[in-house]
């Protein structure tokens, strides 16, 4: 197995890929364009849950099997969420930012938070799948009332982990205290969720850890600066890193504007990460792949990833 440390595939030599069969990829885009690179290819494993970099259809057409991680990070993500929305909810990034200043505020709780915790609040989940499910009983534990909206979710699977479900998106923005997305990126998410947030979720938290195409970060923004949010917790943007020039929404997080103090928080598209979860994925990636290159024998005695079809659909496990 060889390591290559590269900005994207087309700093990759040419002798490099020539002999290449299986491919390994975290964050790099896989193109039809790279994949004609590798003349042997005959596998391509996404470390990672997420495979909307990957163009399957032209793997597909060259009969290369794409692969994915789907049961690593699972904790780590769903702890993020509640994290983020946590942290918005009860105030924690506002006495954070206020203790901080030159001359710090009284010591003294703040009456008004950015986002009101409750005693008896919605969580909102888009996408049910293993993330979406750990955040969920995350949630249970701490009293919120759940509601899940998940299209390709089974009958009945709301009724296994004990949460309600709503059979649209616009019922589920209706009344929200706190949005938490965990669903894929695809042609119908893009873009989606902040159109139907700045429809039904006036005064509710925000919170992305899935993909972030999947929310219009501009549209946030805009939601933020007239209240009509009362915060937004990101890990995920629409291009990562940023590049200038950079979302309206980070930039004037940076510049620590007023209408972003205690009610936006950024990670760096870090929920993923522990030390345990980075060695699960390496580990797990390696092992789908000698499965896929060497046979169904192996696949009995190793871990095995989702094995992905062309096409852009929803798997029916979420994400």
């Amino acid at each position: 197995m060889e390591w290559r440390n590269v900005a994207n595939l087309s700093q990759l030599e040419d002798r490099d890929c020539a002999e290449v069969d299986g491919l390994m990829v975290m964050r790099h885009a896989v193109t039809a364009e790279y994949l004609a690179k590798f003349p042997k290819l005959a596998c391509v494993v996404r470390m990672g849950v997420g495979y909307d970099k990957i163009d399957r259809t032209a793997a597909a057409a060259r009969q290369v099997m794409v692969c994915n991680v789907p049961d690593y990070g699972t904790t780590e993500v769903a702890d993020h969420a509640l994290a983020l929305a946590l942290s918005l909810r009860r105030g924690i990034a506002l006495h954070l930012e206020a203790q901080r200043r030159p001359q710090p505020a009284p010591w003294s709780y703040l009456r008004r938070l950015a986002a009101p915790a409750q005693r008896r609040a919605d969580l909102r989940i888009v996408g049910l799948g293993r993330i979406g499910t750990a955040a969920a009983l995350r949630a249970k534990a701490f009293q919120f009332r759940v509601v899940a909206y998940d299209p390709y979710m089974p009958n009945g699977t709301e009724l296994g982990v004990g949460v309600e479900r709503i059979g649209s998106l616009e019922a589920l923005m209706e009344q929200t205290d706190t949005l938490s997305i965990h669903a894929p990126l695809r042609g119908d998410t893009r873009n989606d969720l902040a159109r139907h947030a700045g429809a039904h979720a006036e005064g509710s938290v925000v919170v992305n850890t899935a993909r972030g195409p999947i929310v219009d970060v501009e549209a946030l923004a805009d939601l933020l600066k007239r209240g009509h949010l009362a915060g937004v917790g990101l890990d995920v943007l629409p291009v990562e890193p940023p590049v200038e020039p950079i979302p309206e929404l980070l930039r004037a997080y940076r510049a620590r504007e007023t209408v972003c103090e205690g009610r936006l928080i950024v990670t760096p598209h870090s929920a993923f990460f522990t030390p345990e979860a980075w060695d699960d994925t390496r580990r797990k990636a390696a092992e789908t792949m000698r499965a896929a290159l060497v046979g169904p024998r192996a696949a009995e005695r190793h871990h095995t990833g989702d094995v992905l079809r062309e096409g852009p659909t929803w798997p029916r496990s979420g994400i």
